[in-house]
């Protein structure tokens, strides 16, 4: 029972974001309907017993929708992203081929001859998923990804021409800081 009512709990809220996405006319709003409606969805895929698979689309989702605000400020014309603006195009063809998805994809779900479960769940699924998706290069694959993250990193620190305690220059203890690049948080 508790996990129905948790179940419908996020499939709600997600479904009515996902609408959002489309009636809403600026990027920023649309942006936090789409991260609303993903972190809803990390919460059903959470529910299903896929821990590690649910914490990385909430992670994943978050970082994107934040990645995505930031350029929305950098680049966009109007600020933010919260002028006026269509977000669909061709109104009349998507809502057609919308419909048509949809309709199929009903049509699938309701007349499929589901196979009937053979077996327990596994002891440990997330585990099983990831023999699943990365087979035997699973060590590997981790291993790729810790080499990854450490590239990022390095290469923000290194892009960084200056340290946090550069505007002061050898006298951390100065009330003033000399901040050679005016226009931060010194004078």
């Amino acid at each position: 029972m508790p996990d129905d009512v948790s179940f419908w709990i996020l499939a709600l809220p997600a479904v009515l974001a996902a609408i959002m996405v489309f009636r809403f006319d600026s990027m920023a709003r649309a942006t936090y309907a789409l991260l609303t409606s993903l972190l809803c969805v990390g919460g059903e895929v959470l529910l299903l017993g896929l821990d590690y698979l649910g914490v990385v689309i909430l992670l994943m989702m978050a970082i994107e929708m934040a990645v995505m605000a930031v350029f929305m400020v950098m680049y966009m014309m109007n600020p933010a992203g919260f002028m006026p603006m269509s977000m669909v195009h061709n109104k009349k063809g998507a809502a057609v081929l919308s419909a048509a998805v949809f309709a199929a994809l009903a049509c699938g779900v309701l007349l499929t001859p589901w196979p009937s479960r053979r077996g327990g769940p596994p002891a440990d699924p997330t585990k099983d998923l990831g023999l699943s998706l990365m087979g035997p290069q699973m060590l590997t694959m981790m291993t790729l990804g810790l080499a990854l993250f450490a590239t990022i990193v390095a290469t923000v620190v290194l892009a960084t021409r200056r340290g946090r305690y550069d505007r002061f220059g050898d006298d951390l203890g100065a009330r003033i800081p000399d901040d050679p690049a005016r226009g931060g948080t010194g004078r």
